[in-house]
């Protein structure tokens, strides 16, 4: 395994049940992070069920058959750790960081939310947290400026029926409609042991682990129907470039640039991920350089390039940038495309190296804690199906050449653009 990469032991085990356990020994400091990835997100979503994924995020926090409602939170927390879990297209993980010596508290809350969550699903709990969702929407998207920038998006970068078409935060009016044996279905189908990774890492032994796995998880009954996602790996192309004109409630006009370009995991994507540190990346990047310390056309904390890491279809690269006072949207954009289009024309080798430096740096970032490398370890198992492949990823963009930075910036065509850009309601005509 390559120490440039992920230094750390890795092992792997596999229960009767399908459930994959994945261990990463770190004796430094006595703590563990648990992490479980269970492989449905929103494009797993079928018609009319678009915002389950994400509701069960909340939803597993609200007990299961042994444990009360709000209990996990308390017993993880009282037991000096901290918790969470997020919601992409692409799965739903479940994450707690402990002392080591709680490890099997953890362990033992997990399966039981995975097992026994069903029993315990009420109206009233589901009523609940469909408003918690509702009140997120009106919070994160809805009541804030620019908030709805990824729901506009995402219909303009992916056709109706992709899976990758909707947002996870969802549909109102699917959550609304239905009921309660609806939802028990989905969770039934999906969050099963064979549907899983479970990764720890920190303070413990493989053999501990993969003990103590058998004894909470080993009992619960694999799904052998799991549905299969939809296939968004070739979505139709693009007929031409596409845009949304926003006129609304914000205090400077904004613009994103983006594009579909290649799967998270793909030689093409690292390309994307070298070209958008070059492009957006800190204020030795093109668009700081050119937008907001040359042209002075952009705000200097607002411009920024990044790839949204999706590894079943096309994955987006955004760019961004919001205005200086007086400076029109259009001014604005024209900008952006001119440093978007310009790097087709050739980088430097300096760059490409800070670029390579900054990804460097990000990367020891994620894995300098014990929670950062088990979300990896999960990620890579899930979507790999191999939590080892975790080691190519940073040798992978160091080896990113010039040539390949210029052809993925070479695929960046204007005709292929998805354009939003957001108007201060004052200031449309």
């Amino acid at each position: 395994m390559s120490p440039t990469g992920y230094p750390w032991p890795i092992e792997t085990a596999r229960l009767d049940n399908g459930l994959r356990v994945v261990v990463s020994e770190d004796r430094t400091a006595p703590v563990v992070a648990v992490n479980i990835w269970y492989d449905v997100g929103s494009r797993h979503e079928p018609d009319g069920q678009a915002g389950f994924a994400h509701l069960f995020e909340h939803l597993m926090f609200e007990g299961s058959e042994h444990v009360a409602k709000t209990e996990h939170m308390r017993l993880i927390q009282g037991a000096g750790g901290s918790l969470n879990a997020t919601t992409s297209q692409d799965r739903t993980n479940y994450f707690e960081t402990l002392p080591a010596e709680h490890l099997e508290l953890a362990l033992w809350l997990e399966a039981d939310r995975m097992g026994g969550l069903v029993p315990a699903l009420t109206q009233e709990t589901l009523d609940n947290q469909r408003e918690v969702v509702k009140n997120e929407r009106r919070q994160r998207y809805d009541n804030v400026p620019y908030g709805d920038a990824w729901l506009r998006l995402l219909p303009l970068l992916y056709p109706p029926g992709h899976p990758y078409h909707h947002a996870t935060i969802g549909s109102m009016e699917d959550l609304n409609a239905a009921d309660l044996p609806t939802f028990a279905a989905f969770h039934t189908t999906y969050y099963a042991p064979n549907n899983a990774v479970l990764s720890v890492a920190g303070d413990a032994a493989a053999e501990d682990v993969f003990a103590l796995a058998e004894k909470y998880f080993g009992g619960l009954p694999a799904r052998p129907d799991i549905p299969p996602a939809p296939d968004g790996t070739n979505p139709a192309p693009p007929s031409g470039p596409m845009r949304d004109d926003v006129v609304g409630d914000v205090p400077a006009p904004r613009v994103y640039l983006s594009h579909r370009t290649h799967p998270f995991g793909s030689r093409g994507y690292d390309a994307v991920t070298v070209l958008a540190a070059i492009l957006g990346t800190g204020r030795g990047s093109r668009l700081y350089q050119r937008l907001a310390d040359g042209a002075r056309l952009a705000q200097p904390d607002f411009v920024s390039a990044y790839g949204v890491d999706l590894a079943h279809a096309p994955a987006p690269l955004i760019v961004t940038a919001t205005a200086r006072d007086g400076v029109a949207a259009a001014d604005l954009e024209a900008g952006l495309v001119e440093v978007v289009d310009g790097l087709a024309g050739g980088i430097e080798q300096e760059e490409l190296d800070r670029a390579k430096a900054l990804l460097t740096t990000s990367w020891w970032r994620l894995l300098s804690t014990v929670a950062g490398r088990a979300d990896a370890l999960s990620r890579y198992a899930t979507q790999f199906g191999d939590p080892a492949r975790v080691a190519e990823r940073l040798p992978a963009w160091q080896s990113i050449t010039r040539d390949e930075v210029v052809q993925a910036a070479t695929e960046l065509r204007p005709e292929t653009r998805v354009t939003l850009t957001y108007l201060p309601e004052e200031k449309s005509a």
